[in-house]
């Protein structure tokens, strides 16, 4: 028998005590729940409520704990079971709140108006098209249709899924939309291309509020329409770090990594705040700009925010950065200093110190990760330590650390790990070796391997095997005139020129043209720089030379 409590009154009484605000932890929690057992666990109803709330929704990271408190309740009410089911909806494993939500129905629980809202939120997270239509149902049938709150929910689901003509009809059913309603239906639009759509949705709103307006600039980012949503950006009555945030990562998305160093200066200006998702976004900048010294001052920034303690995801985006931007000493230096690692930590300092050629570094730095107990190296693991056997022309470490992905780990190779394979043996002269390893491969071999191969057969001056690969290179592409230099400079290196002015007929037959070599000085912008890190920055012009 459930006994049944109504949502309202269960959070007054939550407002009225402070028991879950005292749950700032797991060890708080852990206390209080063993005071409850002391006390007899199911005695107290509304402690019950408070611990279950605290556990699934105010502290962080606690959604699983909460199921093992929810699972020793014998008689949990409605309030309880939405709780278990919000928890578990904005959880990392949403699929939970459906199997609640099954239990709660074969116990006889009676849903209320909050319930399927939190069962719809988990059916989006799962893309779960199917079982949030029969969730639309069970709304008919309870009679929350008319609920506006649940209305919301339902536009936001199916906006989502891909239905937009239903969530519209829902939309259109409404006789009072709230700017909630209007701004769920403009991202469904938005977030299947249908900027026009999204737009007009946007343009007509009655009332327009902070999240109306980042929905619709947010649109125009991901869609790379970045002077649109800049246009949008200026008119905004106001902005918070999510508006900066999304303006910020739009130009990271498009490549236009300088106006997002612009714009975070822009920010910095008008004393916004910057948060994680922030400096995630300036550290990408920074990396595929290749510019140390931005990323130093990004660094040195994140260590005041975060009184050097930097997040596992910030501290791996750093060790990136400066990897990218040629410092790995400075890379191991961050790695050395981080008090929690994950895989992709260590997957960074290993890749970091094989593309800059500490080879030997690299691999003893796998095998320090091999002998941890909480972390489990991926493919992108292997990607590392293959390349670091390529570069050192360690070909018996190669064959090994290949089959110990296969074998130990159950590590399915993919392209990439046939390409270090196929580079690795190419390096070490043995191209036989290497033709039959790919005649054996699982994958298909692409356009980059085959390249790879050809390149060998350059440097070894195989003549046979580099026409074969280049017959294959063009099979594949054939408006690359790269791939025919390469058979060119084969036939050149052992003098054979007749075969140097077939590869060149070929090229003129195919219509694919040299392009002519160039060198780009870039001369640095220091100005740019000032970022708002220096009030008197320095100027320090640099010239570069790119082939």
């Amino acid at each position: 028998m459930i006994r049944k409590r109504t949502n309202d009154r269960s959070t007054n009484r939550l407002q009225r005590s402070s028991l879950w605000q005292n749950c700032t932890n797991l060890r708080s929690l852990k206390q209080i729940h063993a005071s409850l057992i002391v006390k007899g666990f199911n005695s107290n109803q509304a402690a019950l409520r408070e611990l279950i709330f605290a556990s699934a929704i105010a502290v962080s990271g606690t959604i699983d704990y909460a199921h093992q408190l929810f699972a020793r309740i014998t008689e949990p009410d409605t309030f309880m079971w939405n709780t278990i089911m919000r928890g578990s909806a904005q959880s990392l494993n949403p699929l939970k709140a459906v199997s609640i939500y099954t239990q709660m129905e074969n116990l006889g629980g009676k849903p209320d108006k909050f319930t399927f809202s939190f069962l719809l939120k988990a059916c989006t997270k799962l893309q779960w098209r199917n079982q949030g239509c029969c969730f639309h149902g069970k709304v008919v049938k309870h009679g929350f249709y008319d609920n506006s709150f649940v209305r919301n929910s339902l536009i936001y689901f199916h906006a989502n899924a891909g239905d937009l003509a239903v969530a519209r009809a829902v939309f259109d059913g409404l006789e009072e939309r709230s700017v909630v309603t209007w701004s769920a239906l403009t991202a469904g639009y938005a977030r299947r291309g249908e900027l026009a759509v999204a737009r007009q949705l946007f343009d007509e709103m009655p009332v327009k509020d902070l999240v109306s307006w980042n929905v619709m600039i947010t649109a125009y980012a991901k869609g790379g329409e970045m002077e649109r949503g800049r246009e949008l950006f200026k008119e905004m009555p106001l902005k918070d770090v999510v508006t900066w945030n999304v303006m910020i990562a739009g130009y990271v998305l498009g490549g236009e990594h300088k106006k997002a160093l612009e714009m975070f200066e822009e920010m910095r200006s008008v004393g916004e705040l910057p948060d994680e998702v922030t400096m995630l976004s300036l550290l990408s900048a920074c990396a595929d700009l290749g510019d140390l010294e931005v990323g130093r001052k990004v660094h040195c920034l994140l260590l005041e925010m975060s009184k050097g303690d930097l997040s596992v995801l910030l501290g791996n985006a750093v060790i990136d950065m400066y990897s990218k931007c040629g410092s790995i000493e400075r890379a191991l230096e961050v790695f050395m200093g981080m008090r929690e690692k994950d895989v992709s930590t260590w997957n960074s300092a290993i890749g970091g110190l094989a593309f800059h050629g500490h080879n030997e570094s690299a691999i003893k730095l796998f095998s320090e990760m091999q002998r941890l107990k909480n972390i489990r190296p991926d493919e992108i693991t292997f990607v590392g330590v293959l390349v670091a056997c390529s570069h050192a022309g360690n070909v018996e470490a190669g064959r090994c650390y290949f089959n110990l992905m296969i074998e130990k780990y159950n590590i399915k190779p993919n392209i990439r790990h046939y390409g270090c394979m196929v580079d690795l043996l190419g390096r070490a002269g043995l191209l036989v070796e290497a033709f039959e390893f790919m005649d054996k491969m699982k994958i298909e071999p692409n356009a980059i391997i085959w390249r790879t191969l050809l390149g060998a057969c350059r440097v070894h001056g195989n003549i046979e095997l580099g026409k074969r690969a280049n017959e294959r290179l063009l099979q594949l592409r054939r408006d690359q005139s790269g791939d025919y230099v390469l058979l060119s400079n084969i036939y050149a290196s052992v003098g054979e020129w007749g075969g140097v002015e077939k590869v060149r007929k070929l090229m003129d037959d195919s219509g694919v043209r040299k392009e002519p070599g160039c060198s780009l000085i870039d001369a640095d912008e220091r100005a740019l720089m000032r970022f708002l890190f220096d009030s008197k920055p320095k100027l320090h012009p640099r010239d570069r030379v790119m082939g």
